[in-house]
């Protein structure tokens, strides 16, 4: 068995849904001393999430952002958590709703994801800076 773990850094990204397969990826050559196993992604923020989803019609992740939007609004007169602005706690509501976390089978060095499916990170403030990935990879 095979053990790797990397902190990656993300660059900063707009508010949304962003598809970050090929950066995570191109940062783990490791994965191809891997035939079979899993791949473990955490985001260390409570303020931005990641999932699986869509990754071919960039219209599903503008649909998630506005649902998510309206799911969860700024400015709501009951948030008490309003220090770091109108969209820090809506951004940990949607953080939790979605997870810090995926995983991911590994096989013949590659991430078995599905046809459609890719890893999206999402990005629930307006300036929420550069994230930090931890990506576990176990395997033979």
């Amino acid at each position: 068995m095979h053990c790797f773990q990397k902190r990656l850094r993300l660059p900063a990204l707009s508010r949304g849904f962003h598809l970050i397969t090929d950066l995570l990826v191109a940062e783990l050559p490791e994965l191809e001393q891997l035939q079979v196993g899993t791949a473990h992604f955490f985001i260390q923020h409570t303020s931005a999430s990641l999932s699986l989803n869509e990754n071919a019609d960039p219209t599903v992740r503008a649909d998630f952002e506005q649902f998510f939007r309206r799911l969860v609004p700024e400015n709501a007169p009951y948030f008490q958590h309003t220090q770091e602005g109108p969209d820090d706690m809506p951004a940990h509501l949607k953080a939790s709703l979605l997870g810090h976390a995926v995983s991911v089978p590994i096989g013949r060095g590659e991430l078995l994801l599905g046809t459609w499916q890719g890893i999206y990170l999402g990005e629930h403030r307006t300036h929420g800076g550069r994230r930090w990935i931890v990506a576990t990879l176990m395997g033979e």
